[in-house]
């Protein structure tokens, strides 16, 4: 026998909680200042308020925090469609940069492009106030949470 299936609003709910338990472990993301802004199955986006810190030498955003903001918000796209059980790391992620990073603001949106039951493949977009200025794409690897 199946489980009735959940309300639309109470399993987003369900999911977005779930989601926000599992951040605050995410110490790195509360370093570089990065929140989930949006929530849905297969897909999440972040956003990050661009200060001095995330700078390189010429004034850009730093390549490493876009990175880190593609793999944020692909990693957790997957995580919203995985197993409770299980954990997900990082395989493999290809950024590439279009454009330097100026602006107020960063926005990252990732998605699931196909998940698996060992490998999620995912793609990330990140955006310079109106400006796309980075694509990537990630694998994202199943690890069973160790009981």
């Amino acid at each position: 026998m199946t489980p009735p299936e959940l309300p639309l609003t109470t399993a987003a709910e369900a999911l977005e909680t779930r989601i926000r338990r599992r951040l605050q472990r995410q110490h790195f993301m509360h370093h570089i200042g990065a929140d989930l802004t949006r929530i849905e199955p297969g897909r999440v986006e972040a956003e990050v308020l661009l200060q001095q810190q995330h700078q390189q030498h010429g004034g850009f955003a730093h390549g490493g925090l876009i990175a880190t903001l593609a793999d944020l918000v692909a990693g957790f796209a997957a995580v919203t469609l995985a197993p409770e059980d299980v954990s997900l790391v990082t395989a493999e992620l290809k950024t590439t940069y279009l454009r330097p990073g100026v602006g107020e603001k960063l926005r990252a949106v990732g998605w699931v492009l196909k998940p698996g039951r060992r490998l999620y493949f995912c793609e990330a977009e990140v955006w310079a106030d109106e400006k796309l200025i980075a694509k990537a794409s990630a694998t994202m690897a199943v690890v069973e949470t160790q009981g």
